[in-house]
């Protein structure tokens, strides 16, 4: 008896059932048998669903005589299942990668619920996935299993049938079984939580729901199961339930609540009603309505619009207010659009009356990636200037959200504002890690300092002109022109100031004097660590991984190469993961965060990230090279080097010159960490070495430098102390509690480490 049924009703899915099906088959959880129930689909998916069969011991095909709906599909599949729980997924979904698994442990730890709901992900047909917006109903705090009583939120949770797992002897006991037509989700899934002794939830994405693009009633529709007007018939079977059973009588307000919802959804969704039905679905909804309401139950106040539309069936009013909507809209818009015209010029004009002012040489305005928080080489240097040249008044331009990140003593302005442009036109010093306005002209005795924001590993400037996709739309001539106003330019090491020079060829002068950035690692004492862990809530003995991937150039979204809960459930609890996602992804790196992971994007400063962690794990990110400078523990997660050499392109091979250990795989990763190699006598030579060659200069004084020289002029800097005699703040995991870990899971036998180890 296989642990799990999984069943997949198909039809009109040629295009997306292969994916499907090896989802399920690829899992690492491999007790399964996977039925594959051909609902007598026109196209291809009967006889894919035959080919898996035959390759795969584990799949069974199930074809039907004649096309019967996506219900009776599902339970034609559960009659021939024979694991301990059913799962249901759509011809067109996705498992998440050890998502079986996931749940098998949810459920052994809950002891045997009878349904376990889980997370889901929507895929548009854009290629982005979104995190269903009531993920939050699955929370696993608190006692589990529980009764649908102890968390009637739970019926917020789409109403589906792929997103939970059925223990088998509980739906035969209770005779459940789906209806027929279009929306027979509601008629299931109500009546199965409402019935359910024991519940449990897991807290992460299992499925990946497909979206399809609008194009009127969905190709993949049976047309045994009618149209969008079936829903009134599935709410009636879902009432009828809970009138059999007047123990059930509680939930009537609630999932009369729910009714609405959902008639709203398919009222005001584009393309989802035929053309001229509008009304005809609204009178019958107001009909539902009133045969459906429970006196006495108050509608939210963000409901009422709904409600009182349905109840009163006000399809003309509705329909009158949309079109002033669209009418208003209509006349407002070309008045926008001069008075932003307006705005623009008067910028303009006011940039150029500044620019005909003296400058300030009092004055100094820095700004990072492009408008972001006060942090990274500028930051640093804004806090040298204040106190190494306290005679020059700083500022800082940032968008308002990241306004809380600046100092006091520095003003904050907002880009494209009077102020912004006359920052720009009257500062003697620019600073930047990345570029000012293109429209910035720059005037004799202005001084631009170009920070750059790390060390160099893939290609840049010049060398994207062969990489389109790494260069997008970049506009070469004008990064000419850019570079053109540059003075100086910070290097941390040889490497990157031969790099810096051929890819962005200019008149600069380069400044040899480390990453400003980096101080930090050789001030921070011991108790600057402890309180940002603190800060962080990372628990006192356990070993931080700062976990900080670099963006994808090759990927049109971008998503975690680790699966983040697999890795700390193998490590055990002595482990916890700080997740960093970089700033172009678009978002955490998970969401919600597993037990364990404390997401740290949004946090203003990577530098106290670092601080706060005990190692590093990374892939092609420039942060590899600053953190050697703390000389802690690096691993390099390269699970597609091919190809980000083919689309990005690398200067040297991590291979050959590596700070640490290289793991190829998730597997190898975790054996990495399990067996200790990660701090290990090999990792520790090899860090060493990267050290030597990559952060020459990173002693604690490259801010300090740069000030002296730029803005005091003066010729005798301060030495440089060689890296050997550097003595950065130690992690706070202390020597003497790094024993091995003995009771950490390994590997399957057939896993390696890589060459490097």
């Amino acid at each position: 008896m296989p642990r799990f049924s999984v069943i997949v009703p198909a039809y009109k899915v040629q295009a997306y059932l292969p994916a499907c099906l090896e989802s399920v088959l690829s899992q690492s959880y491999e007790d399964l048998e996977l039925i594959a129930v051909d609902d007598r689909s026109p196209d291809a998916c009967g006889e894919i669903a035959d080919e898996f069969a035959a390759r795969d011991p584990r799949v069974r095909a199930v074809h039907l005589a004649r096309n019967r709906g996506v219900g009776p599909a599902r339970d034609a599949g559960a009659a021939e299942a024979t694991g301990d729980y059913l799962v249901f997924l759509d011809g067109d979904d996705t498992l998440a990668p050890h998502a079986l698994r996931a749940i098998a442990d949810r459920l052994k730890e809950t002891g045997e619920p009878d349904v376990l709901v889980y997370g889901h992900a929507l895929a548009p047909w854009s290629g982005e996935t979104v995190r269903d917006a009531f993920a939050g109903q699955l929370t696993e705090q608190g006692p589990a299993p529980f009764r649908l009583e102890d968390r009637p939120g739970l019926l917020l949770v789409p109403a589906a049938a792929w997103n939970k797992a059925y223990r088998r002897e509980f739906t035969e006991r209770g005779g459940f079984a789906f209806p027929p037509g279009h929306h027979a989700d509601p008629a299931w899934t109500y009546p199965v939580l409402m019935t359910a002794e024991t519940i449990a939830t897991l807290d992460r994405v299992c499925v990946h729901h497909r979206q399809h693009r609008k194009v009127g009633v969905p190709d993949t529709a049976s047309p045994v199961d009618g149209t969008e007007f079936d829903v009134f018939d599935q709410y009636d079977r879902v009432f009828a339930y809970i009138d059999s059973r007047p123990e059930l009588a509680q939930w009537r307000p609630v999932l009369f609540h729910r009714m609405v919802d959902h008639l709203w959804a398919v009222f005001t969704e584009r393309g989802r009603l035929p053309r001229g039905t509008h009304a005809e679905f609204l009178r019958r909804a107001r009909d539902h309505y009133r045969a459906r309401r429970v006196p006495g139950h108050p509608v939210p106040a963000r409901s009422r619009l709904r409600h009182r539309t349905i109840r009163l069936n006000l399809y003309r009013t509705l329909r009158a207010r949309q079109l002033a909507r669209r009418l208003s809209h209509r006349t407002t818009e070309p008045v926008v659009r001069l008075a932003k015209s307006l705005r623009a010029a008067a910028l303009r004009l006011h940039y150029r009356v500044q620019r005909r002012l003296p400058l300030r040489a009092d004055r100094a305005v820095f700004a990072a990636y492009g408008g972001r928080g006060h942090g990274c080489n500028p930051g640093a240097l804004e806090e040298a200037f204040r106190t190494f040249a306290p005679h020059i008044r700083t500022a800082w331009i940032a968008r308002p959200e990241h306004h809380h990140t600046i100092p006091t003593a520095t003003r904050r302005i907002r880009p494209g504002t009077a102020a912004y442009w006359t920052a720009l036109a009257r500062s003697k010093y620019l600073v930047n890690n990345t570029e000012f306005d293109h429209r910035l002209i720059k005037r004799a005795g202005q001084v631009l300092v170009q920070t750059q924001h790390g060390t160099p590993l893939k290609h840049m400037g010049l060398d994207l002109q062969e990489r389109p996709a790494a260069a997008r739309d970049m506009d070469f001539a004008q990064l000419l022109a850019d570079v053109d106003k540059w003075d100086h330019v910070l290097s941390p090491n040889r490497h990157t100031t031969l790099t810096w020079e051929r890819v962005y060829p200019g008149g600069y002068t380069t400044l040899p004097y480390g990453q400003p950035r980096n101080d930090v690692f050789q001030r921070a004492t011991s108790e600057d660590v402890r309180r940002v862990r603190a800060s962080l809530g990372i628990p006192e003995g356990t070993v931080a991984i700062l976990y900080a991937p670099t963006h994808r150039d090759y990927r049109r979204t971008q998503r975690a190469a680790l699966d983040l809960d697999r890795l700390l459930r193998r490590l055990g609890p002595r482990f916890v993961v700080l997740a960093r996602a970089h700033h172009r992804h678009g978002g955490p790196l998970v969401s919600p965060a597993p037990a364990r992971v404390i997401d740290v994007t949004d946090h203003p400063s990577v530098e106290a990230l670092c601080l706060a962690s005990d190692a590093l794990v990374t892939d092609y990110s420039s942060l590899m090279f600053d953190y050697a400078g703390l000389d802690r523990p690096i691993v390099i997660h390269a699970d597609d080097r091919e190809a980000y050499e083919a689309a990005r392109g690398t200067y040297f091979d991590l291979r050959s010159f590596a700070p640490g250990a290289i793991a190829r795989n998730e597997d190898e990763l975790i054996d990495i960490f399990a067996t200790g190699h990660w701090r290990g006598s090999r990792s520790t030579q090899l860090r060493s070495a990267f050290r030597e060659r990559f952060c020459p200069y990173d002693d604690g004084r490259a801010a300090e430098r740069v000030v002296r020289h730029v803005v005091l002029g003066e010729a005798g800097l301060p030495p440089v102390i060689p890296p050997a005699e550097r003595h950065p703040v130690p992690s706070a995991v202390a020597a003497s509690e790094r024993a091995p870990l003995t009771s950490v899971e390994r590997p399957a036998p057939n896993t390696t480490v890589t060459e490097t180890l």
